[in-house]
């Protein structure tokens, strides 16, 4: 019986010792895989900082360009309210015109020999402004 108990813990004790040898290789394929997926973080840590840096420095170019198209389209504004004055202006100058027209147009009509003096006279000036330009 003491063989049995002898042979039986000797079967213990190599089973046990099967086990620490495959538990140990276990861990050291776990150790290694640990160690790839350490490289791993550490490269992508490293392409994160690169990216991160890339990506701050293309936000300061944006907010650069856009402050940029604000000055610009300020300036712009001052331009086109220039245009509107000067549309103004030439809407109250063509207004006058038709006055001036309308006016000449009713004391043409009241006083037609006055008008045709006029334009005797005009016609006189104009040809000496021409014979003066030549």
């Amino acid at each position: 019986m003491e063989i049995l108990l002898s042979i039986a813990a000797i079967i213990a004790a190599l089973a046990f010792v099967v086990l620490v040898v495959y538990v140990a290789k276990t861990l050291k394929a776990s150790q290694r895989t640990l160690n790839d997926v350490s490289d791993t973080l550490e490269g992508l840590e490293k392409q994160m900082q690169g990216i991160t840096a890339e990506t701050t420095e293309l936000l300061n170019k944006t907010n650069k360009l856009a402050d940029d198209v604000n000055q610009k389209s300020s300036k712009l504004n001052g331009l086109f309210d220039g245009a509107k004055g000067i549309g103004e202006t030439i809407k109250d100058f063509n207004e006058s015109l038709h006055k001036l027209s309308d006016s000449i147009a009713t004391n043409a009509t009241k006083n037609p020999e006055k008008a045709a003096q006029a334009i005797k006279w005009g016609n006189t000036v104009i040809d000496m402004l021409k014979k003066r330009m030549k």
